[in-house]
């Protein structure tokens, strides 16, 4: 995997996001006009706050769509985080070309929302699982 350089803009939103909730951020980037945190799983909770209040508070501040999801090494255990809100009940993943792909599978009745309008919420996962890991491609099914 390349390594991952931060412009000074984006370490500003780092910063701030990790002054504004106490949680340690292992990336920043922005994908799909969203600002993507993964913060260290055992931060999460200290991140989005009690109901989510502090990245709601950080989206008021910054203007921006704001992401924030707990990081892991594992590849499966990455995409099952980044779908955490559609509740994924697998994650399957198989070689592909030169990297590997990743399927999720949520309820169908999360299929759409887990997409996403116009694909962007898979576009994100490829964006975070592409960055830091050998999955080149995810579709959920």
């Amino acid at each position: 995997m390349p390594e991952i350089a931060l412009d000074n803009e984006t370490l500003g939103y780092l910063r701030l996001f990790e002054e504004a909730t106490g949680a340690r951020v292992r990336d920043c980037f922005f994908a799909e006009e969203k600002l993507v945190f993964l913060v260290e799983p055992a931060d999460l909770i200290r991140a989005v706050g009690p109901g989510g209040v502090r990245v709601d508070r950080l989206k008021e501040i910054l203007k921006k769509e704001i992401a924030v999801v707990a990081y892991s090494d594992d590849p499966a255990t990455l995409a099952r985080n980044v779908f955490y809100f559609f509740q994924p009940t697998s994650v399957e993943i198989v070689p592909k070309g030169r990297g590997r792909h990743a399927t999720v599978t949520v309820d169908p009745a999360w299929k759409a929302r887990a997409i996403g309008k116009q694909g962007r919420n898979l576009k994100v996962a490829r964006a975070i699982l592409a960055r830091h890991t050998d999955v080149q491609s995810v579709s959920v099914a």
